[in-house]
């Protein structure tokens, strides 16, 4: 998939890795002083670091790679919270806010920096989603700083391999406990998504549990 999106990634990871083996190798090999004990240690040590390096190069590209095959898509801002949200940071793949007719959304993420607002579509009709959402979170949490990111491809918009980077930016405005207090306060409002155009209700059918 990597080599698919960029044909270069391959050889600019073995041609750092192989560098930076050599250059490791030249050093141990000038210190060791003739020593052959010195010399294979550091022709392995040199072997591991050439490797390492080229993995974590691949792994890079490979992570930009897939970023961008699902940019632009409905549901991508979604897929990147599932997958990158570590510690105390809670988030959900579905939004919290769309319109079923553009299918332009909201998703929400809630951490250090205080709730985020992501949105995901065109940066003018998300206005009233953004908006919507907005008065819901001030009226159960009403001392809590709000931060709102568009995500897209435009100049004024957030590109989605630096959406993550850019909802953890900012001054600590929440605590770990209060994250916590946050996030339940605001799950126990649920979502006002409407019914996408396309799902017929009368074919839902409900859980065992129900």
């Amino acid at each position: 998939m990597t080599a698919k999106a960029d044909p270069s990634s391959i050889w600019i990871a073995l041609g750092i890795g192989l560098a930076a083996g050599i250059a490791i190798f030249g050093i141990g090999l000038f210190s060791a002083q003739g020593n052959p004990w010195l010399i294979a240690v550091w022709a392995v040590s040199s072997t591991l670091t050439a490797v390492l390096l080229g993995m974590v190069i691949m792994s890079r590209k490979a992570e930009s790679a897939a970023y961008a095959q699902i940019e632009g898509q409905s549901g991508a801002v979604g897929a990147v919270i599932q997958s990158s949200l570590r510690g105390s940071w809670t988030g959900a793949a579905q939004p919290v806010q769309v319109n079923a007719r553009t299918r332009d959304a909201v998703y929400r993420v809630i951490g250090k920096t205080g709730v985020n607002l992501i949105g995901e579509g065109d940066s003018s009709k998300l206005k009233k989603l953004f908006d919507d959402e907005t008065r819901k979170v001030h009226r159960a949490v009403p001392n809590v700083h709000i931060k709102k990111i568009v995500v897209g491809t435009n100049p004024d918009q957030v590109r989605l391999h630096k959406m993550m980077k850019s909802v953890k930016a900012g001054k600590k405005q929440l605590s770990r406990g209060e994250i916590r207090i946050v996030a339940k306060r605001l799950e126990a409002l649920g979502n006002s998504m409407p019914i996408p155009k396309g799902i017929d209700p009368m074919n839902f059918r409900p859980s065992r549990k129900m």
